[in-house]
């Protein structure tokens, strides 16, 4: 098998464990993944060349402690992490965290992730603040107020959208996102539609929003910028040209 053949293979079983919230998959093929992209990154820069038996190298302790495996492993715990926080399961992350700990020790690669899910953020200040933010109070249950609920979830909606976009595994955190886009939104819709502005002209917006069936990138992205002026976010015009090419549809 050749190595991106292989780095589909474990990067498709990876993808499932983050999509279906499945901590004891996450742990059983975290490894593969973090040294499939550790020798395919090492043989593209000339530091590595592939076994005659075509097999996969194995990661030794300095290698587990490099900054390229700390990025790779990040990745896939803040979006484990993120999918896990939109459908509210603490126990998933807890348990990844613990798996890590007894794997890896304390110090075990991208444990810098999860700082931002279970430390305290007073003053967010980078996109991983805001998000873990956000995402601590999904899975504490903290859900605030009606008359905030909607533009807090515009806020956690969008922070959510831009941290996938930068992840090696947008579409298995883009798909559960656009779940929980619509699920508030919906929930908005039927119940604390009063709590919107200008509810006159926001209101036939809304619904044609969530009249689209599909659960995707361009959905979260229309929804985001036709519902700003609902929640009274006063977007620059960079972000709305951002969303806007991400709403288009071909």
């Amino acid at each position: 098998m050749n190595d991106m053949a292989e780095l589909a293979k474990r990067k498709q079983k990876l993808n499932l464990a983050i999509v279906y919230t499945d901590p004891d998959a996450f742990l059983a093929n975290i490894m593969g993944w973090l040294e499939i992209t550790a020798f395919i990154t090492a043989v593209r820069a000339g530091e590595a060349v592939a076994p005659a038996d075509g097999s996969t190298p194995t990661l030794d302790a300095q290698q587990l402690k490099s900054g390229g495996v700390a990025n790779v492993a990040s990745d896939a715990l803040f979006a484990f992490c993120m999918t896990a926080a939109l459908k509210g399961d603490k126990p998933a992350v807890d348990k990844v965290e613990a798996g890590m700990i007894e794997m890896f020790g304390k110090d075990y690669p991208g444990s810098t992730a999860m700082w931002s899910f279970n430390s305290k953020i007073e003053t967010p200040v980078s996109l991983e603040d805001f998000v873990g933010q956000a995402a601590q109070k999904m899975l504490a249950g903290d859900i605030p107020p009606p008359p905030m609920r909607a533009k807090d979830n515009w806020n956690a909606g969008l922070r959510f959208f831009e941290k996938a976009r930068k992840s090696n595994f947008v579409q298995e955190v883009m798909y559960p996102l656009a779940r929980w886009h619509r699920e508030r939104w919906t929930d908005t819709l039927d119940k604390h539609i009063s709590f919107l502005a200008h509810i006159e002209d926001n209101l036939p917006v809304l619904r044609e929003v969530l009249g689209e069936q599909r659960n995707d990138e361009p959905f979260i992205a229309n929804l985001l910028l036709k519902m700003g002026p609902a929640v009274e976010m006063d977007m620059e015009d960079d972000m709305q040209g951002f969303l806007r090419s991400l709403a288009r549809r071909v």
